[in-house]
C-alpha cells in the first residue's frame, strides 16, 4: 500500500484543520498524498484539471473536503474516472449540514464510478 498516491483537494485553506487527521492517517500507513486547494467556485477551472490529470500522475483516489455547499467533489469526479470521496466540512449558517447532503446526495452515476474501482 505504500506505493498508493491520494490526491486531496480542499475547497479553501480553512479545510486543513479539518483534514489534519487524514493526514496523519495517510502518513501513519505509509501512504503518499499531495494536498493543495482548488475550489469548485472562486477556480473550477483549476479544479477540473486537478482531476483531468490525477490518473496520469499515478493519484489511485481522490479525496475532496468542502464546505457549505460542498460542490467539489461532484466536480471532480464529473471529471475523472477515479473514486472520489467526499469530506462535508462543517461551516456557515447551517453549520455544515448543507456540505454534508450535497456531498452524500451525488447522483448515481458516481456511486456506480466509484463502486466499479474497489
Amino acid at each position: 500500500m505504500a506505493d498508493a498516491k491520494v490526491l486531496v483537494v480542499m475547497g479553501s485553506d480553512s479545510d486543513f484543520p479539518v483534514m489534519e487527521g487524514c493526514f496523519k492517517m495517510l502518513n501513519k500507513f505509509g501512504v503518499g498524498f499531495k494536498a493543495t486547494v482548488a475550489s469548485a467556485h472562486r477556480t473550477p477551472d483549476k479544479a477540473m484539471s486537478l482531476a483531468r490529470g490525477a490518473e496520469a500522475e499515478g493519484f489511485k483516489v481522490i479525496i475532496a473536503a468542502a464546505g457549505l455547499a460542498a460542490h467539489l467533489g461532484g466536480v471532480l469526479a464529473a471529471n475523472t474516472a477515479l473514486p472520489v470521496i467526499g469530506v462535508p466540512c462543517k461551516g456557515g449558517a447551517l453549520a455544515g449540514v448543507d456540505a454534508l447532503y450535497a456531498t452524500v446526495q451525488m447522483p448515481s452515476r458516481i456511486t456506480r464510478q466509484v463502486s466499479q474501482h474497489r
